[in-house]
């Protein structure tokens, strides 16, 4: 006779377990808890989340196509490193990528278009309330991936994708910075006020600020190691 399964006690999928552990690994990382260039040390996170080393081997090569790891053949896995140079540089390239895509956005604006962005910076103030550190910082990317994505251009929008995982080491930095994390999701009302406008100008005096405050603390932060961040 096949025993009664107990109430409640539904087999963890393979796949859910190694999902799990990768969000508080990347949760970890971006919160700062492990340095730039530190080892992962399979045995003892497995040792410490209480399962084997096969979820947590899939868990890293998970992060490490999201750029947060780096694996060394028969070393392991670290934290990825960032120089202040190779940062200053991407936020380079990716202000010019968003100054291109707002004046498309603007040229081809929608209700639609500023109904979802007003939206997601919603979505950010939640975050910033009642939300993990990971979560902040993917919903700050899908903002800006958004602006990207309304320009209209797909090459535009691949190359963003391409920076993703620098940008969001980057972010991460900036949630450290700020007392109130709140002010993130504020931070991001000049950019929709100037779309809104249709002022081109205004919207790039809008996204030099944005992004230009943050490559100012993120890179001066690299460059005198003023605090504990993953980078």
């Amino acid at each position: 006779m096949k025993q009664a399964k107990d109430p409640g006690l539904d087999a963890i999928d393979h796949s859910d377990l190694v999902s799990r552990i990768s969000g508080i690994l990347t949760e970890n990382i971006l919160a700062g808890r492990f340095r730039a260039g530190s080892r992962l040390t399979e045995a003892q996170m497995a040792k410490d989340l209480g399962v084997s080393r096969a979820p947590v081997r899939e868990a890293l090569r998970l992060i490490e196509n999201r750029g947060l790891v780096i694996s060394h053949p028969r070393r392991g896995f670290f934290v990825r490193e960032i120089d202040a140079d190779e940062y200053d540089q991407i936020y380079d390239l990716r202000m010019c990528l968003e100054r291109h895509a707002g004046s498309l956005v603007i040229a081809r604006l929608t209700d639609e278009i500023t109904d979802a962005l007003e939206a997601q910076i919603a979505v950010l103030g939640e975050v910033a309330k009642s939300g993990t550190a990971a979560k902040q910082v993917e919903e700050d990317i899908r903002f800006h991936r958004m602006l990207c994505q309304f320009s209209g251009n797909g090459r535009l929008l691949q190359v963003y994708d391409e920076l993703a995982s620098e940008i969001r080491l980057g972010i991460a930095m900036i949630g450290q910075l700020y007392a109130d994390p709140e002010e993130i999701a504020r931070t991001h009302e000049p950019i929709l006020t100037a779309l809104k406008s249709k002022d081109v100008a205004a919207f790039i005096e809008a996204i030099d600020y944005h992004i230009g405050v943050a490559r100012h603390h993120v890179v001066e932060s690299l460059r005198l190691d003023r605090v504990n961040l993953p980078l």
